[in-house]
């Protein structure tokens, strides 16, 4: 009756585990949404944005969190806010639409915080992201902000 340790990596038999394998459907993810996720990205909007997203971490120039994006834009720093529209309670960040609005700042909602929090480069769900614009991946960046710039405001 003694124990034996298990080998690490994967038996014969079985399939290797990929990574991502348990995604949801965009159409899926809409299901779970805010009422107040208004203007929500598109889905080919929020692959964009989690591109630019993505290149931004990599370059360390993004801000995560709500009490950091919120000290940031109350600073005056500029970016493109992107908020997941599943968050509950909305009570935690109901208010950056507003904080944006008044320092004209674009901002869009995207239906997963868990894909945020991933394409930021972290295994925690993240539900607030402010994109700071960079040379590196400027393109990308002025793609995003004129496309989110032109989403429809909520009334």
């Amino acid at each position: 009756m003694t124990k034996t340790k298990k080998e690490k990596g994967s038996a014969e038999g079985e399939e290797p585990v990929t990574p991502g394998g348990n995604e949801k459907s965009y159409q899926e993810l809409i299901a779970n949404l805010n009422p107040i996720a208004q203007p929500l990205a598109s889905r080919k909007l929020s692959k964009k944005l989690y591109k630019c997203v993505k290149k931004a971490a990599k370059v360390k120039n993004i801000r995560r969190g709500v009490k950091e994006v919120q000290k940031f834009i109350n600073k005056g720093e500029k970016g493109i806010v992107v908020l997941a529209g599943d968050t509950l309670p909305i009570d935690v960040y109901c208010h950056l639409p507003i904080m944006c609005e008044d320092r004209s700042l674009p901002y869009a909602y995207i239906p997963s915080k868990v894909d945020l929090g991933s394409s930021a480069g972290s295994k925690r769900p993240t539900c607030v992201i402010l994109i700071k614009p960079h040379q590196e991946y400027q393109d990308a960046y002025d793609e995003c902000a004129e496309e989110v710039s032109n989403l429809p405001k909520p009334l």
